[in-house]
């Protein structure tokens, strides 16, 4: 199979550098295929500009949205982006490693995230009518890919819990997992978390070494978080969850499948 790796991370003898060669190791002893995109190395341009596509109008105000989409269809991207596309239509699986930083991502992978989804490739995708709203949370370009966060975190375990003061990681990775994962297509897994990552003696390194090729082993079996497709009928026209839907769940949760309910529900008649 075929795994991209989107690592970011300034030092190359940073713990998310030794999970990166870790995971390039070990998936392709399993006989995989590995692309790695360094960001830090690239030095990707993490800012969104005209500068983004070839043939924009030198004096035409800046419509990025529009431009994207005149650029992804002509053809008219920088080669950078339309290179990462590119990868992304490769792989069969993504791995995102990095730290969390400021409760997110950091500002270069949001940067890469912001110019190679672009409009008509990640978003813009599908008809609308009725209750559809385009091909996109759990359709889309991606669909059929996979993808997993591997997130070091320096805080405690307790700390992002649902009571804990940084609230519950579940809901700090739903822009994340849901918003970018998710909404062109890719299924999410369950991320691999590492917590109090500055404070890692080499002598747990091994155990979390084990731990981490064990996810990996599981990238094309394991189980994906069960977010609900958009359009699986479980929401109205107006994109907002069904009555009787999501009982017992609160926040995010309520977009996931919860116990018993159906992945489908029946879709009302569509218009034009």
């Amino acid at each position: 199979m075929n795994v991209l790796i989107v690592y970011a991370h300034p030092e190359p003898r940073s713990l998310n550098g030794a999970l990166k060669d870790l995971a390039v190791s070990r998936l392709t002893s399993l006989g995989h295929q590995v692309r790695v995109s360094d960001l830090y190395a690239m030095d990707w341009k993490a800012t969104a500009s005209a500068d983004d596509f070839l043939n924009h109008p030198e004096h035409e105000r800046l419509v990025y949205t529009r431009a994207s989409k005149r650029a992804f269809t002509g053809g008219t991207q920088s080669a950078d982006i339309a290179a990462e596309q590119e990868k992304l239509l490769w792989a069969q699986a993504v791995i995102f490693q990095f730290p969390l930083w400021w409760f997110s991502m950091p500002a270069i992978l949001k940067g890469w995230v912001d110019r190679v989804f672009a409009y008509g490739f990640a978003y813009g995708v599908g008809a609308h009518g009725g209750e559809r709203w385009g091909d996109r949370y759990g359709e889309g370009t991606l669909t059929g890919r996979r993808a997993m966060l591997s997130v070091t975190i320096g805080g405690r375990a307790p700390h992002y819990t649902e009571r804990g003061v940084n609230g519950a990681l579940d809901d700090l990775l739903f822009p994340i997992q849901h918003g970018i994962i998710y909404y062109p297509g890719m299924e999410a897994l369950p991320p691999f978390s590492l917590y109090m990552s500055d404070r890692l003696t080499p002598e747990q390194w091994p155990s979390v070494a084990e731990a981490y090729k064990a996810r990996l082993e599981g990238l094309f079996t394991e189980a994906p978080i069960p977010f609900r497709r958009q359009n699986g009928g479980h929401y109205d026209t107006q994109q907002v969850l069904k009555p009787g839907l999501g009982t017992g769940a609160s926040g995010t949760r309520i977009h996931l499948l919860q116990p018993g309910e159906p992945d489908q529900a029946p879709l009302a008649a569509t218009g034009s």
